[in-house]
């Protein structure tokens, strides 16, 4: 195995594409990054880095090196939590790769939970806009686990908790079809329509909808970020089609409505959350079982 230091050097050049950036991101000389990469490179017998005039990027050798460097770091990071374990101290980093509407709906309050009784655990809680760079980030050992909507199948990866959320209608409190039981899609027409825009997941379920009752989608707004969506709906007279995974927060703060709607009676999201197939850190699985518990309770 590569010496812990120089695995470092590797992967932070390879982010920030600059040995200086890295220098000064990791507190080191540049010259000392430099010449133990050099050496390394020397020893291989090819480079791992292109040097162009204003970057540093990975060659194919490179590549291949940079998933090994990831992996035993992320192996070593696993060593060291497992180790202050023994010692009784929870310490340690988990990364967490999900959707922006989670960010700021269903893991926050869990987040809480878990920082209340780890401190002195980090949390990266990272981004990412499609389910497939979730997977890729888990896959990869960049994250430790992913939470997103539909994903697909990927050997590398174990599926630790499922739930199923339908689209419904998503409204302001004091919206005149907020009291209702039960709307169809008819019913919204009338209204501002905020809708996830077509690189969403939730586009492709509305669109087979209107077309299933002949009615011709036509949006006032268009986004990608269920925050807007949120937000957008609750200032005005809007509707947008949502499921109770992206509105949980809000509904509990008496700030949304949720209402059924008889043509998406059969349209539904699975939210997911997934771990590598190996297995993950002690720490992490805790933070996972926090997590299986909200997405079954919001899933009901």
């Amino acid at each position: 195995m590569l010496h812990s230091r120089l695995l470092n050097y590797i992967d932070e050049v390879a982010r920030t594409g600059s040995i200086r950036k890295a220098a000064d991101r990791l507190n080191v000389a540049a010259s000392a990054i430099s010449r133990q990469i050099l050496a390394l490179e020397t020893q291989l017998g090819t480079p791992i880095f292109q040097r162009l005039p204003k970057k540093l990027i990975l060659t194919a050798a490179g590549e291949v090196l940079i998933g090994h460097v990831r992996q035993t770091l992320k192996e070593l990071s696993r060593t060291q939590v497992k180790i202050e374990e023994l010692k009784g101290l929870r310490r340690g980093e988990i990364t967490v790769a999900m959707m922006s509407g989670l960010a700021s709906n269903l893991v926050p309050s869990t987040v809480k939970e878990f920082r209340a009784a780890n401190p002195r655990v980090k949390l990266n809680l990272t981004l990412f806009n499609t389910g497939t760079e979730i997977q890729l980030a888990v896959a990869s050992g960049e994250a430790d686990l992913g939470i997103g909507f539909d994903f697909g199948k990927d050997s590398n990866l174990k599926v630790l908790a499922r739930g199923v959320g339908r689209l419904g209608a998503v409204m302001a409190p004091n919206h005149p079809l907020a009291k209702r039981t039960g709307i169809r899609l008819g019913d919204c027409i009338d209204y501002p329509l905020v809708i996830a825009d077509t690189t969403s997941a939730i586009r492709p379920y509305l669109d087979a909808a209107f077309a299933r009752v002949a009615i011709d989608l036509q949006p006032a707004i268009e986004t990608n970020s269920i925050e807007i969506m949120r937000h957008a709906v609750m200032l005005n007279d809007g509707i947008s089609f949502l499921t109770p995974f992206d509105v949980e927060f809000e509904r509990r703060a008496g700030r949304l409505a949720y209402v059924t709607v008889r043509e998406l009676s059969h349209d539904a999201q699975a939210l997911m959350l997934v771990g590598h197939t190996r297995g993950t850190s002690a720490i992490a699985s805790v933070l996972a079982e926090m997590l299986k518990a909200m997405i079954r309770e919001v899933a009901g």
